[in-house]
């Protein structure tokens, strides 16, 4: 497989990561998140993550075959004795632009768990503070008729 077909396919996992990357940024400023709907991007985001690994380990690979050092200066020399320099600077682009959405939802992600702990600590906060017993009765309050039977 040669080098540009090679930063085409990641160049296209890319593509799928960012667009599921923006469907959970969606969901996140939904009012009421569905969690089977992130579960299942999730999912496929990891199934990407693999396969983006597993093209970038064979890039790296022939990359270090056809006697180009490792790293971003071996790799942009191979970008362009194969003449496909403009392919991986736009899978750099991506690769950066998927970066900062990732970074932006686990942002989101930490923001909407402290929240919901907020709202968990106020209604503890609150049901400690309850006004009836573990029966299910209420005490009389002072200065009020227990009307009670």
């Amino acid at each position: 497989m040669g080098l540009s077909r090679l930063l085409f396919d990641q160049q296209q996992r890319l593509d799928e990561l960012i667009s599921l990357l923006s469907s959970e940024q969606a969901q996140l400023t939904k009012g009421d998140i569905d969690g089977a709907v992130l579960t299942e991007i999730a999912q496929k985001k990891q199934a990407l993550l693999n396969e983006l690994e597993r093209i970038e380990t064979l890039r790296r690979g022939i990359q270090k075959r056809l006697g180009y050092s490792d790293g971003a200066t071996g790799a942009i020399t191979a970008a362009t004795d194969a003449n496909c320099e403009a392919a991986w600077e736009t899978l750099l682009e991506k690769s950066e632009r998927a970066a900062r959405m990732n970074m932006l939802t686990g942002q989101m992600l930490s923001l909407r768990m402290k929240h919901n702990q907020e709202m968990l600590d106020y209604i503890r906060q609150i049901a400690e503070k309850t006004l009836y017993k573990p029966d299910g009765r209420n005490d009389a309050q002072p200065g009020r008729i227990n009307a009670s039977a």
